[in-house]
């Protein structure tokens, strides 16, 4: 037997075998341990950078929607001025005491504070209108949140008095959720300047469906969201204007805890104050017109002799005067009118608002009826929109040129009337008191008023030219073309086109019986703006100017941020010899109350008659003239329903228009009240 060298022999133990796997095991989980948690933090990192870039805004606007409270400011409203930057519509501070309700379930701790408040009230203000009783306090509070959510202040009381003021402010912790803030008030000047075409204010609330506030309504923004107690244009420039004057809201964020209670003060973004308008308005001739107009209603109701008694059933009159090139209302006046002051913060009493509901519409733009007690009193008297009557004339007198139905030296001979319509159903139409003219032109059938010329010379021959109703759509194309029955574009809420009865007459009577009664002006109603506009447009021989009332804008510091420029609506040519035509027939019109000046003029009178209730025809007054002759300047219209004849009952109306805007402004490019201080 072989012995050995004594060494153990090389063999590996089944433990380190086992032992070897158990390392290698742990090693390999060790890195999947190291792998999975890299993976985990990997993806924490990109949902944190997620939560950071992309989520973060929306997050944050959560955050501050749960952690604020935010209520709208109103702004200050901008002021309306005159065209010498005097203001018309102004706005002022007043303190106003507002409550925001403390808890949604518990109504009892509102209630109890209206029965604090009130006490308080009767206190420390004597005024009765100051008084509030606790029932009318809660109405306030609109505790059934029918306007308001919980967060938004409630507008209980303006015009604190001092002592109310100090007393809250020093006793504050007895009065929770009532704050004293800052609000404008409306006023209007106490002259009472154009006050329909200024319009009034009145709550945002009680706005409903009134034109461009239905899109606010859906507004989010706290920034442009009106405020269902803040005060909002109603009509006129007021609400014409509204997005100028109004300004931007101002915004307090109240800190709030998961119950919606505020934990802090606010932090408060001012709200900015809106722009001013400056009116084309000038303020001496606005107060004249008006002066004019309520003179001439006293002088005609109370006349004796005729043909002033006339007009005694007349208690309405309108005006408007317009520069010829611009298209700028210098005077707008429909009397009678009304103090806007009882609209004095949002709301008028029924008593302050009875006596002068029929005269808060703008009669010179849409339908006014007279004051009377009963309908059917109201239905014998015409409203403001009257047949044009004569001052029809000088367009149908362009018409017949322009159409070559005659020639400007044509004569024709005027018996004093004329028959229209079948045999057996004829009608006689006659000139004024049947006053026969003999051979007369154009220009003199103008200046003598002759409605035969007009109906045979015209809306005859326009029917036998054109052959049925073509005839009317042509003399229609032509009304409309010089602002009759169309838009003046002036921009005025719930502007009237007019009323065009000679379709009417058309279809019920006869077509001549519509082109001869058209022809004279007895067909046709229309507005006192338009009839304005109308004769610019006669006195700038054939462009519509849109009516403007505004000068320029102006920021609250003064700067002129936007000025309203002239425009033209559409133009018309005519021949020059027709125009003159025109221009000689109106410079010999007879009319009343231009005796004396020192100005050259062209005028028509009209006296439009229509049938009211019980058959009764009544004369309306109406008017037009523009001056100097040779180069004019203004155009005015007047119209004074039940006024009589035009040339006594409208005529010296107009003459005080022009001498006061003679006076401020100049028909000759100079003041004359300059012109005659600097003589002195």
């Amino acid at each position: 037997m072989k012995k050995g060298n004594g060494k153990p022999p090389q063999i590996i133990g089944r433990d380190e075998e086992k032992d070897y796997v158990v390392r290698r095991q742990f090693m390999f989980r060790l890195n999947v341990f190291f792998f999975a948690a890299f993976v985990m933090f990997g993806i924490l990192i990109v949902y944190l950078a997620v939560l950071q870039f992309v989520e973060g805004p929306e997050l944050k606007m959560m955050r501050e929607d749960q952690g604020t409270r935010d209520v709208s400011i109103p702004p200050f409203r901008g002021n309306i001025l005159d065209s010498e930057k005097k203001p018309i519509a102004y706005s002022t501070s007043t303190q106003t005491l507002t409550y925001t309700l403390q808890a949604e379930k518990n109504k009892q701790i509102a209630i109890d504070m209206s029965v604090k408040l009130s006490k308080l009230f009767k206190r420390l203000n004597s005024d009765p209108e100051a008084q509030m009783t606790p029932e009318e306090i809660q109405k306030q509070m609109d505790l059934n949140f029918r306007t308001n959510t919980i967060s938004v202040p409630r507008r209980i009381r303006s015009d604190l008095s001092n002592e109310e003021i100090a007393f809250i402010t020093e006793n504050k912790d007895q009065f929770p959720g009532v704050e004293i803030v800052e609000e404008s008030v409306r006023n209007y000047s106490e002259d009472g300047v154009a006050v329909q075409l200024v319009g009034y204010l009145k709550k945002y609330k009680s706005a409903g469906d009134l034109g461009k506030y239905k899109a606010i309504k859906e507004e989010k923004d706290p920034k442009n969201k009106y405020l269902q107690e803040e005060t909002v244009g109603f009509d006129g420039l007021e609400y014409m204007f509204q997005e100028q004057l109004r300004g931007i809201n101002g915004l307090k964020s109240f800190p709030v805890d998961r119950t919606n209670k505020v934990t802090g003060p606010p932090v408060i973004t001012p709200p900015q104050r809106g722009n001013d308008i400056v009116l084309s308005i000038n303020r001496s001739v606005q107060l004249k017109t008006q002066q004019a107009i309520e003179t001439q209603l006293e002088r005609l109701q109370n006349a004796t002799s005729k043909p002033l008694n006339y007009g005694n059933d007349a208690t309405m009159g309108f005006a408007v005067a317009m520069e010829v090139e611009t298209g700028k209302v210098v005077s707008m006046a429909s009397l009678p009118d009304y103090d806007p002051n009882i609209w004095k913060g949002g709301s008028a009493s029924s008593e302050k608002l009875k006596p002068v509901q029929n005269f808060i519409t703008n009669g010179t733009i849409r339908t006014v009826y007279p004051d009377y007690e009963t309908q059917t009193e109201m239905n014998k008297h015409t409203p403001s929109l009257v047949y044009l009557g004569s001052v029809q004339k000088p367009l149908t007198i362009l018409i017949g040129l322009n159409e070559k139905l005659f020639t400007p030296y044509e004569n024709y001979y005027d018996k004093g009337y004329v028959t229209i319509g079948s045999k057996g159903n004829e009608v006689e139409i006659t000139n004024a008191g049947r006053k026969a003219n003999g051979y007369i032109d154009a220009d003199d059938a103008l200046a003598k008023s002759s409605n035969a010329f007009m109906m045979e010379m015209v809306g005859e021959r326009l029917l036998n030219k054109y052959k049925g109703e073509e005839s009317i759509e042509v003399w229609d194309k032509y009304m409309k073309q010089f602002g009759l029955g169309v838009s003046t574009e002036s921009g005025l809420p719930s502007e009237q086109k007019g009323v065009e009865d000679y379709f009417h007459e058309a279809k019920t009577a006869s077509n001549i019986s519509a082109m001869a009664r058209a022809s004279f002006g007895q067909l046709g109603k229309y507005t006192t703006l338009q009839l304005a506009q109308y004769t610019a447009m006669l006195a700038n021989k054939g462009k519509r100017m849109k009516p403007l009332f505004v000068n320029e804008i102006l920021d609250p510091k003064g700067k002129v941020v936007e000025t309203i420029k002239p425009e033209v609506l559409n133009t018309v040519s005519f021949p020059e010899r027709y125009w003159n035509t025109v221009y000689n027939g109106m410079s010999r019109v007879n009319v009343q109350g231009f005796e004396g000046v020192d100005y050259s003029y062209l005028r028509k009178t009209g006296t439009s008659q229509q049938q009211v209730a019980n058959g009764k025809k009544v004369e309306n007054s109406v008017f037009i003239a523009f001056a100097p002759a040779d180069k004019p300047k203004l155009a005015v219209a007047i119209v004074i329903p039940e006024g009589g004849f035009g040339g006594y009952g409208a005529a010296p109306v107009a003459r005080q228009i022009f001498d006061a805007y003679d006076e401020a402004v100049g028909l000759y490019g100079t003041p004359k009240k300059k012109t005659t201080n600097d003589a002195e």
